[in-house]
């Protein structure tokens, strides 16, 4: 089962595209919708929305979507539906600030108030983190997911550009984190970035990133997301091979390293 962490001001119907397609290739999907960095940001005084969204990007708050995440999950597989659930092979996902909550859960370790704060959920195996922007403020990214230790695979394109006042980033963010990501512990890691593209073309909005782009880039991110649940499977690389083959036309750059 992939559980899957929206973005700012997101909600959990935002990626519907990726869901609904792990569902068709025999994964569940469990959305989690985190009040509090929701969609209800954007309601309400406009004058208050710079106010709103930097209360959402608070230290209280990226620990609070942990929390939810794995709330969310104690309480589905409680549930009679989550005996369907193999809980041998669970999978942490996330778009912008939630791949920070991804991040968060797959082992990565900020230091907030003077302590070090270590979150991880030993229940993830792996980890999809798409256009995962920095831990703003929080120093060298290699000091907070190097120790990452398992399975990565991180999304991007070369127009993944976050502009939210106050907290602005480039693709050399998203590189920068990839190339720390498990760097102490060698932890198998895919990278794909996209030649064009934007960072919201990976939600569920039509048109960003260029009406005719935008279709073949949700299909190959979904393709690769399958792909790389596979490969976690069955140790076999060869859908990842045949995925960077078929969309060399989409891509800027793709590696991996081995599981």
């Amino acid at each position: 089962m992939v559980v899957f962490s929206h973005g700012i001001g997101g909600s959990k119907d935002g990626y519907s595209y990726l869901g609904r397609y792990f569902a068709a290739h025999g994964y569940a999907s469990l959305h989690v919708q985190h009040v509090g960095s929701d969609r209800q940001i954007w309601r309400g005084n406009p004058l208050a929305l710079v106010s709103r969204l930097s209360d959402a990007a608070q230290d209280a708050e990226a620990l609070n979507r942990v929390q939810d995440v794995k709330f969310a999950l104690d309480r589905l597989l409680v549930d009679p539906v989550g005996k369907v659930i193999n809980v041998q092979r669970l999978v942490a996902a996330g778009h912008s600030y939630g791949a920070n909550t991804t991040m968060l859960l797959a082992g990565a370790k900020v230091d907030m108030n003077g302590s070090t704060v270590w979150v991880k959920d030993p229940r993830f195996s792996a980890a999809i983190l798409i256009s995962a922007p920095p831990f703003y403020g929080l120093g060298d990214p290699l000091k907070i997911v190097s120790e990452i230790d398992v399975p990565t695979l991180h999304i991007t394109a070369m127009a993944d550009d976050i502009q939210i006042p106050g907290y602005n980033s480039g693709v050399d963010d998203r590189l920068a984190l990839y190339q720390a990501t498990g760097a102490s512990t060698q932890a198998a890691k895919i990278l794909a970035v996209f030649k064009d593209g934007s960072h919201s073309i990976f939600t569920d909005r039509m048109g960003t990133g260029g009406a005719a782009l935008n279709p073949k880039v949700k299909v190959a991110t979904r393709q690769l997301a399958v792909a790389f649940l596979n490969w976690l499977q069955a140790k076999d690389p060869s859908s990842l091979d045949l995925w960077s083959g078929q969309n060399a036309g989409l891509l800027a750059r793709f590696e991996k390293t081995a599981l």
